[in-house]
């Protein structure tokens, strides 16, 4: 059973920058999809972004592109998600997915089998 575990959440301003990042017990994400996914008290979990690992292709969700980046480390064994310009909009649950989707289902949470327990991340002032 593949484990994720997510790490760097917490409390920042609006206008500031957090990192979280996600590590796997299989040691690198290499042959998987990684994503972002997060959900807001009260609301459904909704895509964030995404990384295809061999080939470093990424996808966002149009609230964040622009301000989140997604990425992995040389070896694939961390994902991160850089997240700058934050808003209280921002605040939510943040959880690690891996997974092998087709590309349609990028941004669909069921085509993910493998899931952190998640960050809270909360922008306020």
């Amino acid at each position: 059973q593949v484990q994720l575990v997510e790490s760097g959440g917490g409390l920042v301003q609006p206008g500031g920058s957090l990192r979280i990042s996600c590590a796997t017990s299989e040691r690198t994400f290499r042959g998987y999809t990684a994503g972002w996914f997060r959900q807001a008290p009260g609301e459904d979990r909704e895509f964030v972004a995404a990384i295809r690992v061999n080939s470093q292709h990424t996808y966002y969700a149009e609230s964040v592109k622009g301000r989140f980046t997604i990425s992995r480390d040389g070896a694939a064994s961390t994902i991160s998600l850089e997240m700058k310009s934050l808003e209280t909009d921002d605040t939510a649950v943040y959880y690690c997915a891996a997974g092998r989707p087709i590309l349609s289902e990028t941004r669909a949470a069921r085509a993910y089998n493998y899931w952190g327990q998640g960050t809270q991340v909360t922008v306020s002032s």
